[in-house]
């Protein structure tokens, strides 16, 4: 059975050789998962750094443990950052979760113009911290030590800027000619790939994104469902680039 991770702030796990993994994370850690003496657990703090500890008393709703070893996990190269046009319902979740679960570096929420579901005022709040909470419990379940930035949505614009100043950028289009399993790869640098909504991404965001240095990718000779095409895209690049 893999160790379980759980998220603690940075400067407790700088302190010293003692501490008390307290909050959300220390009730879940002793009422939920029943950790107990002598078992192994690891602390980290999302961006790297890991503590591995081992547990000296489990209390009503923290974790009392003591430091084995520190060290430092270096980020992963290049970065993989999925621009995701909003999908509708809770497939925005699912979408986060696989990314997170499969090493996405970065996860964007993008207002595409033929999206169905719209970010606006308080929803948008809400939607992104469901997605900010979902790139976390996955990221924990899958072992990670450097969490997926989740930023607040990003205009077709926005994403174009982005597109410029990568070392790669692919746009997901089911017309392209250049497989994406074939695409030159940048060895560092950040490497963006866009999924457009249900819909499809537009003409005028094409040529946006074309105009910034993206080059439109075929993933294979099916349509996915944009909730898993980012997933599927981003299974590629990492296997291709040697991060899997």
């Amino acid at each position: 059975m893999s160790v379980p991770v759980f998220l603690a702030p940075r400067d407790l796990l700088l302190r010293g050789d003692r501490a008390v993994l307290g909050g959300a994370e220390g009730r879940h850690a002793a009422a939920v998962r029943r950790l107990r003496a002598g078992e192994r657990v690891d602390l980290t703090d999302g961006a790297g750094l890991v503590a591995e500890c081992e547990v000296r008393e489990a209390l009503k709703d923290s974790l009392a443990v003591e430091v084995l070893r520190r060290r430092e996990e270096p980020a992963p190269s290049p970065r993989v950052v999925v621009v995701q046009g909003l999908p509708k319902g809770d497939r925005g979740e699912l979408a986060v979760e696989m990314m997170t679960e499969a090493g996405v570096d970065e996860i964007v929420p993008w207002a595409a113009s033929r999206c169905v579901t719209q970010w606006r005022g308080d929803r948008a709040d809400k939607a992104l911290n469901r997605w900010r909470n979902t790139a976390r419990e996955a990221g924990k379940q899958a072992r990670r030590f450097h969490l997926p930035e989740v930023p607040p949505q990003e205009t077709t614009a926005r994403v174009a800027e982005r597109v410029r100043g990568a070392a790669a950028a692919f746009v997901l289009h089911e017309e392209a000619k250049t497989p994406l399993s074939s695409a030159d790869l940048p060895r560092e640098g950040d490497i963006v790939l866009v999924v457009g909504p249900e819909g499809g991404v537009a003409d005028a965001e094409l040529e946006a994104f074309a105009a910034a240095g993206a080059v439109p990718a075929l993933l294979g000779p099916t349509v996915l469902r944009t909730s898993t095409a980012g997933v599927a895209a981003a299974a590629v690049i990492l296997a291709r680039t040697g991060r899997w």
